[in-house]
């Protein structure tokens, strides 16, 4: 969309980083991540008994589990998050 609203094309080689400087328009991944940080935060500082931060560490008490890699859970791109930086 942004290469449409600059009339640009592929062909052009114009890298999207340039692109986004050009329109001034943020990056949705980088918004998403920054909100998921600020929403950890918010939960983590929580001291007044709630459920947020319970749920954040339950783990099911199902019998089977389901074949193939299992999903990735919030706690989990947290943890490893927090062990790069």
């Amino acid at each position: 969309m942004e290469r449409a609203m600059l009339g640009v094309s592929l062909r052009d080689r114009i890298r999207n980083v340039e692109i986004r400087r050009r329109t001034k328009v943020t990056d949705i991944a980088q918004r998403v991540a920054k909100l998921k940080w600020q929403w950890a935060g918010h939960i983590v500082r929580r001291k007044d008994g709630r459920w947020g931060p319970k749920v954040l560490e339950w783990q099911p008490r199902t019998g089977k589990r389901s074949v193939g890699r299992p999903p990735t859970r919030w706690t989990d791109d947290v943890q490893q998050w927090t062990s790069i930086g």
